[in-house]
């Protein structure tokens, strides 16, 4: 199976990796494209158009004028490390040894608006550019327009080099959004996470970003290949709800927080 996970805003350059391996992305000359547009936003622009403050526009102002190919270990990081956040709280990557980076090379993938697909040890660099944003560009209006077909063709080469027909959605609406369904070669699972709460399940957004990482660490640490076995996840407390699971929209709960 292929999963899928949103990148997050929050990023660590400073622990030292884990792993000497390292790949470099196949799409960085549409990374650079993106690049070239944004060098010439202004901190002001980037503030109205990301909904940030001055002192984070500033920051990612430096962060764009700085991006330079090409990538190695003492200008970058392997994606899967560098990213932090609550899904990479729960994924827990640092704690990989060899063989779980290797397996998840093969069925992790991370959604970026900068970098359109990264395989897990692929090198980036700093960066804050979410999918949602309406950035004008040579292709359209936004990111969605900007990356197209490409996403979705590189997750159906991915499928096809692991023979699997299977994806496995741990991603926010707003990436998922960059990935053409109809033209996706694979059954897409969604899994959602719910916490009882006031009487009744629901999906409190930070324990369900820190399961969707949870449970990618499942599949990773315990080299899951039936998408059936997917069921036994029982990280936190969560278990599979039979009677709120409708199709390929699965659901796990928990009534007590762990």
């Amino acid at each position: 199976m292929l999963i899928v996970v949103s990148p997050a805003k929050k990023l660590d350059f400073e622990t030292p990796s884990p792993t000497s391996k390292f790949t470099q992305s196949n799409l960085l000359e549409h990374s650079q494209e993106l690049i070239n547009r944004c060098v010439k936003l202004t901190p002001a622009d980037l503030s109205s158009l990301m909904g940030i403050s001055d002192q984070l526009a500033g920051l990612n102002a430096a962060r764009f004028g700085e991006w330079s190919l090409p990538f190695t270990t003492d200008n970058a990081k392997q994606a899967v490390l560098a990213f932090s956040g609550d899904v990479y709280t729960g994924l827990q990557a640092y704690d990989f040894d060899e063989q779980s980076f290797d397996f998840a090379q093969q069925h992790l993938r991370i959604l970026s608006g900068l970098y359109g697909l990264l395989k897990p040890l692929d090198l980036v660099q700093a960066y804050r550019l979410e999918m949602g944003t309406k950035i004008d560009n040579d292709r359209g209006a936004n990111l969605y327009q900007f990356w197209g077909d490409i996403i979705t063709d590189n997750l159906n080469t991915a499928l096809a080099e692991q023979g699997d027909d299977v994806l496995i959605n741990l991603a926010s609406n707003e990436y998922f959004k960059s990935v053409k369904k109809k033209s996706l070669k694979a059954t897409i699972i969604t899994p959602a996470f719910k916490d009882w709460k006031n009487g009744q399940y629901k999906m409190i957004s930070f324990y369900a970003k820190k399961a969707r990482g949870l449970m990618a660490n499942y599949i990773i640490e315990n080299k899951i290949s039936d998408i059936n076995a997917l069921k036994n996840f029982d990280s936190a407390g969560y278990e599979y709800s039979e009677d709120l699971s409708k199709g390929n929209d699965w659901v796990f709960t928990r009534k007590y927080v762990e």
